[in-house]
């Protein structure tokens, strides 16, 4: 039985010198392809990291005068039970 996807692949396995020029062409850009989304991950991951942080010290930040039990005297004559 003849396939003729299988012969291609066979051509292209054996591979002539114009293909291999093709071949490192397509490496390279490939190569170039991957450094793009890695550095776009790693952008990604550090905007994320920097998101964290900012959260964590707004969450921190919450009291930034410490909480008294002293209340002012027209709030406690207003919470005073008659």
């Amino acid at each position: 039985m003849h396939d003729p996807f299988e012969e291609s692949l066979r051509d292209l396995l054996r591979g002539a010198p114009a293909e291999s020029a093709d071949s490192a062409r397509l490496d390279r850009v490939l190569k170039a392809a991957n450094r793009q989304v890695g550095a776009g991950d790693l952008f990604k991951l550090l905007g994320h990291w920097f998101e964290a942080l900012m959260i964590g010290l707004e969450s921190g930040t919450v009291r930034k005068v410490p909480a008294t039990r002293r209340l002012h005297p027209a709030a406690r004559a207003a919470h005073k039970a008659e």
